[in-house]
């Protein structure tokens, strides 16, 4: 009789939609040698962002030598999010950026020199650049040349994952790209015209519709803008409705909102088991997901993870992702949550306040969480428990002050104003599971007649109930 062996049946972990979108998105990583590129927009003056090898230029106009080697290092890991490599970083000092190339004279030649010797073929600006100042800086180096805000927007459109974040951000980059169709380059140009010889024109061959076709171009963009515009003006019909529908019901928002990086999707996570991605990456999550959870005493509440923010974020994706952020300036309660590992959280805390400040969200009240307490060093978490001593320390990662941070939230909601003794008969359970659902429960015994309860509730509940007070 012959033996048979059977492999043994492991028991495979159960995958969280977050960890198949993280498995998902390193499955697409970016190859060298390949590009990405904008479609349904014809070729003229558009340039394909390959970024592969890339050398990083700043200018530094103001605050101290560490702000500025910090701006150069998130400018790094922008440029490697979005699938590069650094092989350089300048940095000028300067009282502003040239008009002409963003960069000195002197400092071009240097740069072009750093090009030429790393093998480069990509520069990135660590600032937002006129089409002139791109076009130029092009001619001057002999590569391609990206400001800041292109790799921002190309970040986001590898990441937008729903229908409306992509919308988002294809309105964010069109309204970009709109005034630099003739600044990227001249080896697409079409624009010619004049006579067949002298300084009028270039002869024979180079005359053509070149305006024509860049009017042509600006058309069709112009059109694609308005056909988003009304989508996500569509989109945000429904996001308020949703949204009122919370507010009626009376269950309280909670935001969680911060610098991009800070762990705002694990903190989620830690709180609600959403299981949504988490990654080690620059604007990881662009789309914004919401879970409902409750207080320890009962109370229910909804919490919402939302886009990260960044030094300098581009008007544009304020602008489009604006009807996401304003879930934010709705919010009952907003939780910050800081990095506490970087170099430079106090610089983070004024970036997000300051984009906050442009959605009108800086008047909700704000519970300020640092995070990733297990990566910083002691004498970090002295100064920062000194400089915030309201704050709420954590790890998301380990888990550590989570406990503290669900009662400080629990402590923060909103809290039902009238008290009232109600005896609600069993035939009316579905106001009693009101009560457990936005009110809070002080005392219940259960008698003949019906549930007599003690609660505080909102105003309209108390109304509903006032038939059955006793």
């Amino acid at each position: 009789m012959r033996n048979t062996y059977q492999t043994p049946v492991l028991d495979e972990p159960d995958l969280t939609t977050g960890d198949l979108e993280l498995e998902e998105r390193h499955s697409l990583r970016r190859v060298a040698g390949l590009s990405t590129e904008l479609t349904d927009i014809t070729e003229v003056e558009y340039r394909q962002l390959r970024l592969e090898r890339v050398v990083l230029v700043g200018v530094w106009t103001e605050g101290s030598v560490e702000d500025a080697d910090n701006s150069l290092a998130e400018l790094a890991q922008l440029a490697e999010t979005a699938g590069s490599q650094v092989l350089e970083g300048l940095i000028q000092r300067r009282k502003q950026p040239d008009a002409a190339t963003f960069i000195g004279r002197g400092k071009v030649d240097e740069l072009r020199d750093v090009v030429l010797s790393s093998g480069a073929d990509t520069v990135i600006c660590d600032g937002e650049l006129s089409p002139s100042q791109l076009r130029k800086l092009e001619q001057e180096i002999k590569v391609k040349v990206v400001d800041r805000t292109a790799l921002i927007l190309d970040i986001f459109a590898q990441h937008a994952k729903s229908k409306e974040g992509k919308a988002q951000v294809e309105l964010a980059q069109l309204q970009y790209f709109l005034p630099r169709l003739r600044g990227w380059g001249d080896s697409l140009s079409r624009q010619g015209g004049g006579a067949g010889g002298g300084s009028g024109g270039g002869g024979v061959g180079t005359r053509g519709p070149g305006e024509t076709k860049l009017e042509t171009d600006r058309r069709r963009i112009n059109q694609r803008i308005a056909k988003l515009r009304r989508e996500i003006k569509a989109m945000r019909t429904v996001r308020e409705t949703k949204r009122s529908r919370r507010q009626a019901s009376g269950t309280p928002a909670v935001a969680i909102a911060g610098y991009t990086n800070a762990g705002k999707s694990s903190l989620l996570n830690r709180l609600t088991e959403a299981g949504v991605l988490v990654e080690n990456a620059l604007f990881a999550t662009l789309d914004p997901t919401t879970r409902r959870t409750s207080a320890e005493d009962g109370r229910v509440y909804t919490l919402s993870d939302t886009v990260g923010f960044v030094r300098h974020l581009p008007h544009q994706i304020v602008e489009a992702f604006r009807s996401t952020l304003e879930e934010v300036a709705e919010a009952d309660l907003l939780v910050h949550v800081v990095d506490g590992s970087h170099p430079d959280p106090e610089g983070q805390v004024s970036a997000v306040r300051e984009v906050l400040g442009e959605v009108e969200a800086d008047r909700v009240p704000e519970l300020l969480v640092i995070n990733k307490m297990d990566a910083a060093d002691e004498e970090t978490v002295l100064r920062l428990k000194r400089a915030w001593p309201d704050a709420v320390f954590v790890s998301a990662r380990s888990g550590s002050g989570i406990q503290e941070l669900r009662a400080a939230i629990a402590e923060r909601l909103p809290r039902p104003a009238v008290d009232l003794r109600v005896l609600v008969p069993y035939s009316r359970a579905d106001l009693v599971a009101r009560v457990h659902r936005t009110g809070q429960v002080l005392q219940s015994r259960h008698l003949d007649d019906g549930t007599e309860l003690q609660v505080r509730v909102d105003e309209r509940l108390a109304a509903d109930l006032e038939a059955f007070r006793c």
